[in-house]
């Protein structure tokens, strides 16, 4: 049998409970959690207690142990670690954003009012700086996107692929009522709002299907090339009427984002994000191509409906992500986290490492993601100018 990959996990939220659930389901790769290192030694020992694993004091101690190290740190951190484990000749997984723009350090840093070429050319340059650290060590870096992962992405992949269409235009959203982190809406923590947020999945969805169809056609992907873009504050109108039900406080960053990109061979995609919608969790791509059209829905479906009149009848049933009453009729979730394609993402990534091959959410993919991103910002910046993403 062959030698199990051992993973080691950074930090011990939201992320690290869904990373650890999914790596327990990979199958064919023999694979072993590690443990658990963060900053509070509280929480590291309360997670390594409910999941069973160990916890480490520190990150060197934790890579000591592991071939793989799996980033769900604050995404300020990411950088700094990643670069730090693959020094030390272990493959990193980073969840997303990859890296960006966390202000100066002082206190009175304000993303929102901040120039955005200094953070788009920052970016770029936190970028390379991981993948040359990959290149030195030989390890490979796993950028953990879901989205291209999920069944309804990866069979419009695959019609692109065998269908030998053009993608014309693309169209995506993620959107919902607002994130329950309390990181979340200050930039020196999360690196910007909705588009980093939420725009980098429908953004990566684009950017992986764009690269499927230049990659079967003409053996190169087809990258982004310009991003034009509009950020805006809604929830901070002075005519913003708060009824309670959307998440508003947000410090510095923007509540709703839209990206028109402008692919190398002209094409387009317009991809939306924003903490404005009620109802749950909108996650959609639409892609029209000259000879298909199709809609790639991950959430809401319509796989299961189930209807209570009455509020306590679910209280302990899990419908599905970011909604705000049970009563009624709920559009519920089977399997969730397969629909949003998490066990296929580190099912690849284990076997990628195994094989010595890149996984399909590899590092280019995130500098492609980051890059447009940030140039959006310089657009938002100017207006809404056309910006080349470099």
């Amino acid at each position: 049998m062959a030698e199990p990959i051992h993973v080691g996990i950074v930090g011990a939220g939201f992320a690290a409970r869904f990373h650890l659930h999914n790596l327990r389901l990979v199958h064919g790769v023999p694979v072993e959690i590690t443990g658990v290192t963060s900053r509070s030694p509280e929480s590291r020992a309360a997670f390594a207690r409910e999941h069973s694993v160990g916890a480490f004091d520190s990150f060197e101690a934790l890579c000591e142990a592991s071939d793989v190290v799996d980033l769900c740190s604050p995404p300020s951190t990411h950088e700094q670690l990643a670069v730090e484990a693959l020094g030390r000749g272990k493959h990193v997984i980073v969840e997303k954003p990859f890296t960006g723009y966390f202000g100066t350090g002082t206190d009175d840093f304000r993303g929102n009012t901040s120039a955005k070429e200094p953070m788009l050319r920052h970016t770029i340059e936190s970028c390379r700086r991981m993948e040359e650290a990959a290149r030195a060590s030989g390890k490979t870096i796993c950028y953990a996107e879901n989205w291209i992962y999920a069944p309804a992405i990866q069979k419009e992949r695959e019609i692109v692929t065998k269908s030998g269409g053009q993608i014309l235009w693309m169209m995506g959203n993620q959107s919902h009522s607002g994130s329950h982190s309390p990181y979340y809406g200050q930039w020196r923590f999360s690196g910007g709002g909705s588009l980093v947020g939420k725009g980098c999945h429908p953004l990566s969805a684009a950017l992986v299907l764009k690269r499927a169809e230049g990659s079967a056609r003409d053996g190169k992907a087809i990258r982004p090339a310009t991003v034009s873009a509009r950020t805006h504050a809604i929830t901070k109108l002075c005519g913003f009427r708060d009824e309670g039900f959307l998440r508003t406080a947000y410090q510095d960053i923007e509540d709703y984002g839209q990206m028109h990109i402008t692919f190398a061979d002209g094409t387009v995609a317009d991809i939306f994000a924003s903490e404005l919608v009620l109802g749950g969790v909108s996650n959609w791509l639409e892609v029209m191509a000259n000879n298909h059209r199709t809609r790639c829905q991950l959430n809401p479906i319509d796989a299961l409906e189930t209807f209570t009149p009455s509020q306590d009848a679910f209280r302990d049933v899990y419908l599905t992500e970011k909604i705000e009453t049970k009563l009624g009729w709920s559009h519920a979730a089977p399997d969730e986290a397969w629909q949003h394609g998490y066990p296929q993402e580190f099912q690849d990534f284990m076997e990628s490492l195994t094989s010595g091959r890149e996984p399909l959410a590899n590092a280019e993919l995130a500098r492609d993601t980051m890059a447009t991103i940030y140039a959006a910002y310089v657009s938002a910046e100017r207006g809404g100018a056309e910006v080349e993403i470099p």
